[in-house]
């Protein structure tokens, strides 16, 4: 009995409190969302994964120097690298084609954006800096890596938080989107037929990478490195002559950038440290920031509605939140609920892809201003 105490002693039973006890429980709560309700399942499983990892006491997980996910954190994440990766992967996964057919959806991929300002204006009212609060704005992209690669310029400290608000709204799109769309629509404006996308050529979708790095790049620096990752990417894709490259940088690449970027931000979730009012605060202003852009994204889609005279459906404009390609999805399904005859899926896809270029644009205006 008396080895047992002192093997119980020596054990992280010894030293588990309250806090870790209910992080776990979170974890088991994410795993299980991405596994039975496959919700975002490519990120929550790993994100919770990695929060029980971490709440299991004395494992020395994150201690340095040679903690395992202390590593991968000071090599990986906190140098920028696997957000940026991720970026690349995207774009080798990324048809800007519905894009570059009806241009005029970047309009709604801008309006979008309108969720990350309420949220940071909210936040500087709740008492955080204009850094922190630039950070939990950009959640209302619905855009992780720029999420992540946004708090690593701005507020590091708040990386866990931010990053775990921001995919757990992407996986929660189906869920938040269609009461917002309901409510800002009528019947017939989502029962809206649109024509048929023109077909793009494939010198456009050339030309459209090159040409949106150089623009974008010029006019905010400091967010050359995602922009230019993710039209290096989209330039493998529609290239068509290095498909292997396209293959490895939309599949084993992004995959393994995912694995480890995502067990790591949960492995940030520690109890000591994550459960706080600040830690609230940031997760009620995600919902603010997500649902802001959501409805941002909407009221432009009516405009568009108003102005051509009823040939726009404003659903697509929900899908300039850059949650690739759910966002288009859920347009698409509730379009359908009220016309079965409504295809939507690739007129959204343009205001989505949009909404990633412009989630990234909004993190360079605020990295620009806030970091001279």
């Amino acid at each position: 009995m008396d080895k047992l105490l002192q093997i119980l002693s020596l054990s992280g039973f010894s030293a588990l409190s309250i806090k870790e006890i209910f992080m776990i429980l979170i974890a088991i709560l994410l795993i299980y969302l991405a596994i039975f309700k496959e919700a975002e399942p490519l990120l929550l499983l790993p994100i919770g994964f990695g929060v029980l990892l971490v709440n299991l006491p004395l494992s020395g997980i994150t201690d340095p120097p040679n903690g395992f996910f202390y590593l991968i954190y000071k090599s990986l994440v906190e140098t920028e690298i696997l957000p940026i990766i991720i970026f690349m992967g995207i774009g080798a996964m990324t048809d800007f084609g519905p894009l570059i057919a009806n241009p005029m959806t970047v309009l709604m991929g801008a309006g979008a954006q309108f969720g990350v300002f309420i949220a940071l204006f909210i936040a500087l009212l709740l008492g955080f800096d204009i850094k922190e609060a630039a950070s939990i704005g950009i959640i209302g992209g619905a855009d992780g890596p720029t999420a992540i690669y946004t708090t690593l310029k701005l507020a590091p400290h708040l990386l866990g938080p931010i990053a775990v608000a921001a995919y757990t709204y992407m996986s929660l799109v189906p869920i938040i989107q269609p009461p917002l769309m309901k409510l800002l629509t009528t019947k017939k404006e989502r029962s809206v037929v649109m024509s048929q996308l023109r077909e793009v050529s494939r010198i456009e979708k050339i030309i459209f990478p090159i040409v949106v790095t150089i623009l974008v790049g010029l006019l905010f620096p400091p967010i050359v490195p995602l922009i230019g990752a993710m039209m290096l990417g989209n330039i493998f894709r529609e290239s068509g002559v290095v498909e292997r490259l396209s293959n490895t940088t939309s599949n084993e690449l992004i995959n393994i950038a995912t694995i480890l970027l995502s067990t790591t931000v949960g492995s940030t979730m520690r109890g000591d440290t994550f459960l706080n009012i600040k830690t609230l605060e940031i997760i009620v202003l995600g919902v603010i920031a997500f649902g802001g852009g959501t409805i941002g994204g909407l009221l432009i889609g009516k405009i568009f509605y108003w102005v051509t005279g009823g040939k726009v459906n404003p659903l697509i404009g929900s899908a300039g939140v850059s949650a690739v390609p759910m966002a288009a999805r859920v347009s698409q399904k509730v379009g359908q609920e009220e016309n079965p005859g409504n295809f939507l899926l690739m007129h959204a896809m343009g205001p989505n892809v949009a909404g990633v270029i412009g989630t990234a644009i909004a993190a360079g205006i605020l990295i620009t201003f806030l970091t001279h």
